[in-house]
């Protein structure tokens, strides 16, 4: 993949169907390629606009901000079709028809728009965190209202908290840990929409994705947990014609310099 890219960045705002503002950033030249984050991700996030600086050499690529996050509105009530309609306001503003990746829950999202009929071209998806089969860690029934109440009474980092180790299944030090580093600010800037992703989720099972009509990638990684790798299969069987891509020595971490390549030559 060539690296030389474009520096320039430029701001915009696209107006979802209830007007709310959803910022976004254009940086690079070609086909326009969306990018929608997963949990707790943001335009400006290290790693997500790694990618959008990556893949800029070839395309055009819009990263925007999800609803409450970053630069954008956060108009109530929160429903996930006011996320489908932010995402079509963006498709919208990069020219009418896109390209789209999603990461994790940011994944979902996609899946569902793509489903709705948004104008999608192309579709990427990294670990769509979908549960399948037994013997894996599941979430607490009412983990959705649970991250609510913390959301509304303003204990962001419990809510991170409660998220990575009671939904994700993450051990009780990962968050300890955490605390210490200096992405536990960035976390606790977002961690009140952390119900949005758990709004997209459900249940975290497998939807109907036959409806999902576009040429699709199902990427993961090879280091990834046995349910992410699950998943990574079970869209890929899903989705019509879809196909699947293991990364080698990855993990749902990814590098952004291993994924981007994979990325472009799809979206080519």
């Amino acid at each position: 993949m060539n690296t030389t890219t474009t520096t320039t960045v430029t701001t915009g705002r696209a107006v979802s169907d209830d007007g709310t503002a959803i910022a976004y950033d254009r940086t690079g030249e070609g086909p326009p390629v969306v990018l929608v984050g997963g949990a707790m991700s943001w335009r400006s996030f290290p790693t997500f606009a790694e990618l959008a600086r990556l893949l800029s050499g070839r395309f055009t690529v819009y990263g925007y901000d999800r609803r409450g996050r970053g630069d954008s509105g956060d108009t109530a009530p929160y429903a996930v079709e006011r996320e489908v309609e932010d995402l079509a306001a963006v498709i919208e503003a990069a020219g009418g028809s896109t390209r789209v990746w999603g990461l994790s829950s940011g994944a979902a999202l996609a899946l569902r728009a793509a489903a709705e009929g948004l104008p999608i071209e192309r579709l990427a998806l990294y670990e769509p965190p979908f549960l399948l089969g037994e013997g894996i860690h599941r979430p607490p029934a009412d983990h959705h209202e649970r991250l609510a109440e913390l959301a509304a009474s303003g204990r962001r980092g419990e809510a991170i908290s409660y998220f990575m180790t009671a939904v994700m299944g993450a051990p009780a030090f990962v968050p300890l840990v955490m605390r210490l580093m200096p992405v536990w600010k960035r976390l606790k800037a977002v961690a009140h929409t952390l119900p949005y992703d758990a709004a997209i989720m459900g249940d975290y099972a497998l939807p109907d994705l036959s409806e999902v009509t576009v040429p699709t990638l199902v990427v993961g990684g090879e280091k990834s947990p046995e349910s992410l790798r699950r998943a990574v299969t079970a869209v890929a069987e899903a989705v019509p014609g879809a196909r699947g891509h293991m990364l080698a020595g990855q993990n749902h971490n990814v590098s952004m310099k291993v994924l981007a390549p994979v990325l472009a030559d799809f979206f080519s």
